[in-house]
């Protein structure tokens, strides 16, 4: 398994970290989830900052093409990830969380 980290700096876009939350909404969330081979895609931001980003958890390297046949965040943003890093995953712990499920959950779809 890989994880893989995706990072933006708006700072010289012209959508904002608000802006991009209706992209999840609408489009993202459903388009991602229906990706082979990734087990799970968490978006993160920080809206000070104007930072925008995702983790990615791969079932192998083969798999992470599946963006480039989805995402439309290039195109919404203007320009290409600031930074991109890929790491082999050394082990997982699942934790007894407080949610059922986390699809559709976040600040996106409060």
């Amino acid at each position: 398994m890989y994880l893989q980290f995706v990072l933006w700096d708006l700072s010289k876009s012209s959508v904002s970290v608000e802006d991009l939350r209706g992209y999840l909404r609408d489009y993202a969330v459903e388009a991602y989830s229906q990706l082979p081979g990734m087990r799970l895609k968490t978006w993160f931001a920080n809206s000070d900052r104007q930072v925008w980003g995702a983790v990615y958890l791969w079932d192998g390297a083969e798999y992470m093409d599946g963006p480039a046949r989805v995402s439309r965040a290039v195109e919404l943003i203007g320009y290409p990830p600031t930074s991109v890093s890929v790491f082999d995953v050394e082990a997982i712990a699942e934790g007894a969380s407080a949610y059922d499920g986390l699809m559709a959950l976040g600040r996106a779809f409060a």
